[in-house]
């Protein structure tokens, strides 16, 4: 039987299965659950292999696309899209460490992720230990034990623009035969490509600048695939030895990129962080002007990060970018093109001036997001901060009064004519 005899619900249902050929100039959109297999032996070998496509969940032309596009942004061998930020965060992290294993991570770093080490990792026997002053590697290296598994930071730290000499501390995980993974969600591929400097993975919330129009969610893990089995297998069994059934171990079958194959056939898929079809196909979009927007936002952030750290109203900006920060040399080294456009500025006059500054913004939108060509503005005390105590929010640089911009691409003289309205409300609060 033919579709065109076939009676009416049957045409319904299978009438666009056939369709012509065309070369698209665009990232096709593969908007489906599953793939056709060619035959029964087709089938067996996709299970039996992975090659080609057979359900989205463990892969999709469009998700490899992208992940093929951003893993050359990092410099990186291979890459795995997933569906936020925080599953990239968590399914590196699941790839090199299980129960019993130990993590030492910067003290600085993202509130989600740290509660993901200290609540949830914790209850499937992962251990981590946190580093506060994270430009000396002895602090590293003192805080790894035998079951370390990975170092982990951010190349630029979200909120007090900490940044990472990701030489100095890539030389101390290999020395101890562990990844560094860097979290370069704020600093970007445009800027800095951590796995240049030696760090063996890099996550990103895809959501923030690779998209840049704030519309999706996405992450993505990139692997530099260097993981050698004679060197690292000690330290990542679950890579060497063989597979459930006698079959050859993931090593065996990937050599250097046995970390990026077990996160992309046994992390990712198996907690579910698949992401859709549709979210790669914008990620990617955005991602084709990183360039343009980070070098603009970054130019612009420089220029408000400059003015407000002459306004009476400020206690202080906490800008890489300016001399006055103490990460400035360790920024001007690393990154290119630009410090970044995320930065926090305390406000003298404490909650009253924070909460009359986010309130009063007429330009920057009031919400919880980064990397948007958007200028944006949040108090972290009470919002992505609030569940550290006060002593930890001082230490990273959080106080009452602090708030932290985001900034666009917009004229940046619109947006210092808004901060100064703003700040002359602030002002009379304080006063």
């Amino acid at each position: 039987m033919s579709i065109d005899t076939a009676r009416f619900a049957t045409r319904a249902v299978h009438a666009a299965r056939s369709q012509p050929s065309a070369p698209p100039r665009a990232t096709p959109i593969y908007l489906t659950a599953g793939f056709e297999f060619d035959d029964f032996d087709h089938a067996a070998d996709h299970f039996g292999t992975g090659n080609g496509f057979g359900y989205t969940r463990t892969g999709n032309p469009t998700v490899r696309a992208v992940e093929r596009q951003l893993a050359a942004l990092e410099s990186g061998a291979d890459a795995l899209l997933v569906a936020t930020g925080q599953a990239a965060v968590a399914t590196a992290l699941l790839t090199v460490a299980g129960a019993g294993d130990h993590i030492v991570s910067s003290a600085h770093i993202y509130e989600g992720s740290r509660g993901l080490l200290v609540d949830n990792l914790a209850r499937l026997g992962i251990e981590t230990t946190f580093v506060e002053d994270i430009a000396d590697p002895d602090a590293w290296r003192a805080a790894i034990r035998p079951s370390t598994r990975a170092l982990f930071a951010e190349s630029i730290a979200n909120a007090r623009n900490d940044v990472l000499d990701v030489s100095a501390i890539a030389a101390v995980a290999d020395a101890a035969a562990i990844p560094l993974i860097v979290d370069n969600t704020l600093a970007t591929p445009s800027l800095l490509r951590p796995l240049e400097h030696g760090a063996a993975i890099v996550v990103h919330s895809a959501s923030k600048f690779l998209a840049g129009h704030g519309s999706v969610l996405g992450g993505v893990v990139v692997d530099d695939g260097r993981f050698d089995p004679a060197l690292a297998g000690h330290n990542a069994p679950h890579l060497v030895l063989p597979a459930r059934g006698g079959g050859p171990s993931v090593a065996a079958r990937h050599g250097g990129l046995a970390r990026i194959a077990y996160a992309r056939e046994s992390v990712a898929p198996r907690f579910g962080a698949t992401p859709s079809p549709l979210n790669a196909f914008l990620i990617g979009q955005g991602a084709e002007t990183l360039r343009l927007r980070v070098r603009e936002q970054s130019r612009n952030a420089l220029a408000v990060a400059r003015w407000l750290a002459e306004s009476h109203a400020v206690e202080s900006v906490d800008y890489a970018g300016l001399p006055s920060h103490p990460d400035h040399a360790t920024a001007s080294r690393y990154l290119d093109g630009g410090f970044g456009s995320i930065f926090t500025v305390t406000l003298r006059g404490g909650l009253p001036a924070a909460r009359a500054f986010v309130e009063g913004v007429r330009i920057f939108t009031h919400m919880t997001h980064i990397g948007d060509v958007r200028s944006l503005v949040l108090h972290p005390a009470s919002t992505s901060h609030a569940s550290r105590s006060d002593e930890e929010r001082a230490r990273a640089g959080v106080h009452p009064g602090t708030v932290r911009l985001s900034i666009g691409i917009e004229d940046p003289d619109d947006l210092i004519e808004d901060l100064a309205q703003v700040l002359q409300r602030t002002k009379e609060v304080a006063a």
